[in-house]
């Protein structure tokens, strides 16, 4: 199969004034670039990790469709080393939708979650698997 890696993951968002700064702030990733679309009207930012940029996030200002229609993501997953430290550090700021707690699944993998500027889900995940974190 000639698939090898997730190229990014496009999230549909109000205003990329003001997710932009929250992914930045909030998630830690550094914004690359901006552009228009070929059609006008959508604008397109793109962020990625400081370390790397093998992966990215797209924001998505200015798309009109029927993103039910067209298929959901239920929330976008970032892996963390230390879950508890993340966990204090976004109680620090101003971030709604915060779980009350950090969940533990039966693998020992803990997880919470947290909504961004347009109420999309965001899980920040300490792993078991693999010998990760």
């Amino acid at each position: 199969m000639a698939v090898s890696k997730i190229e990014h993951v496009g999230i549909v968002v109000t205003s990329l004034e003001v997710s932009i700064p929250f992914y930045e702030k909030v998630v830690g990733l550094k914004h690359t670039e901006t552009l228009t679309h070929t059609n006008g009207v959508i604008r397109l930012a793109f962020l990625s990790f400081a370390s790397s940029s093998e992966t990215e996030i797209e924001l998505i200002e200015g798309y009109t469709g029927e993103v039910a229609r067209e298929g959901r993501v239920h929330h976008v997953a970032f892996t963390v080393d230390d879950i508890e430290e993340e966990y204090r550090r976004i109680g620090t700021l101003d971030v709604a939708g915060v779980d009350d707690e950090i969940t533990t699944l039966p693998n020992g993998s803990r997880y919470f979650f947290f909504n961004g500027p347009d109420g999309e889900s965001i899980e920040f995940f300490q792993t078991t698997r693999g010998g990760a974190n």
